[in-house]
């Protein structure tokens, strides 16, 4: 089935803006250690991220994670095109886990062959928060298993991003309720 147009250059755009972030910051990321993937498996809300063109704008948004046996993993993201009244938009990444990462390096894809890595930063001993970041640091993702946050939570967050080489001005949180719509901060 051949990809639509609109599809073929959002990810073209895509895949330039991520080969010229990789050129910002060469220095590795320090990965998180170990990671339980049946633990890490299931729904992340996006939390806050430097926003890119395809989570610009989105409210509500979380993804659903899903591994096999084999380290082969499903990536579903949802989000609504800033109104919590629009429909959930959603897109899909098949990937691997990386082996000798501690399962922190996967690659991701939208359509083979193209494949994004995505490196994880920081997990809580519980589970509960996540860093997510890119090489070149262009892109970064603070993850919760809820969708609220408290404030507290959130800086220490951005703590460790800053610590990882971030800027961490560049991170805008992502409404997740009505509430949060127009507030400072926030996309």
């Amino acid at each position: 089935m051949p990809i639509p147009r609109r599809a073929m250059t959002a990810i073209s755009a895509m895949t330039i803006s991520l080969l010229f972030g990789c050129a910002e910051n060469p220095a590795p990321l320090q990965l998180a250690r170990n990671v339980d993937l049946e633990r890490y498996a299931g729904r992340w809300y996006v939390i806050a991220n430097i926003p890119y063109f395809a989570e610009s704008g989105k409210v509500g948004s979380y993804f659903d994670l899903n591994f096999t046996a084999d380290g082969k993993l499903t990536d579903i993201y949802n989000g609504r095109e800033r109104s919590f009244d629009a429909p959930i938009g959603q897109f899909t990444m098949t990937g691997y886990v990386v082996p000798g990462t501690g399962n922190a390096m996967w690659r991701e894809s939208p359509f083979w062959p193209l494949y994004f890595s995505y490196p994880i930063l920081y997990v809580d001993p519980d589970y509960r928060h996540a860093l997510v970041g890119y090489p070149g640091r262009s892109y970064g993702w603070i993850l919760s298993r809820a969708p609220e946050m408290e404030d507290s939570v959130y800086n220490s967050l951005l703590l460790k991003l800053s610590d990882a080489g971030y800027d961490v001005t560049k991170f805008k949180r992502v409404p997740q309720s009505p509430d949060q719509l127009g507030r400072p901060g926030f996309q």
